[in-house]
């Protein structure tokens, strides 16, 4: 007969997830506490808001904390700024190469202004 530890996450006398290991469990009990703390946010903030939609909303901003504080730090969609990234190095990868395949090098020659 095998022994084995399961940590499970109550919350309101009621139980939530059940985990294999501590830190999973910490995290979860965690990421309830903030979802508890926006959802009692939203609330004040937002006094017409249904009680349902306050824990739905709660919950996903806790569940997308990081790209809330991604949001927060630079005004800018996590996803956006890595697309961007990596449009800005294409272009800069790909005009040199178009420049010397379309025309031939022409020297410049600087004049002075009158």
């Amino acid at each position: 007969m095998a022994v084995e530890t399961k940590y499970v996450v109550v919350r309101k006398g009621e139980e939530k997830m059940t985990f294999a290991n501590k830190k999973d469990a910490d995290a979860w009990d965690k990421m309830l506490d903030m979802a508890d703390a926006f959802t009692d946010w939203l609330q004040q903030h937002q006094p017409d808001l249904d009680e349902a939609q306050a824990e739905a909303l709660g919950m996903l901003l806790a569940e997308q904390k990081d790209a809330v504080q991604h949001i927060l730090r630079t005004s800018k969609l996590p996803d956006a700024v890595k697309e961007d990234a990596v449009e800005s190095e294409d272009v800069a990868i790909a005009e040199p190469a178009e420049e010397s395949a379309s025309a031939p090098e022409k020297k410049v020659r600087a004049v002075k202004a009158a």
